[in-house]
């Protein structure tokens, strides 16, 4: 799923987002419904790493607490940044640097 939502993401015009919906179709067209917690828990994880932003009402969400209907972009630079920030304060969140594991 993460592979699905990078690709996703990393083809959209700067400042652009998709919905859960749009990626879990892209990975399962037929039965996609079924794959709407595995998209949302994915994305959790990408936004606790600064790799994408989550947004809700198109504003950054915190990926620890967001709910309801949500969209995933790529992070500004200084969304990226803050994510990096708070990663470092917690122990259990592993950290990735753009550019690595491409």
């Amino acid at each position: 799923m993460e592979a699905v939502i990078l690709e996703i993401i990393g083809k959209l015009p700067a400042g652009k987002s998709v919905s859960s919906e749009e990626v879990a179709r892209a990975a399962e067209p037929e039965h996609w419904q079924r794959l709407t917690g595995h998209v949302r828990a994915t994305a959790r994880g990408l936004a606790r790493q600064g790799r994408i932003t989550v947004l809700r009402h198109n504003k950054p969400a915190d990926p620890d607490t967001f709910k309801g209907v949500y969209r995933l972009r790529l992070p500004t630079d200084d969304e990226r940044a803050a994510a990096l920030a708070k990663a470092a304060e917690t122990p259990d969140i592993e950290l990735e640097t753009p550019g690595e594991n491409q």
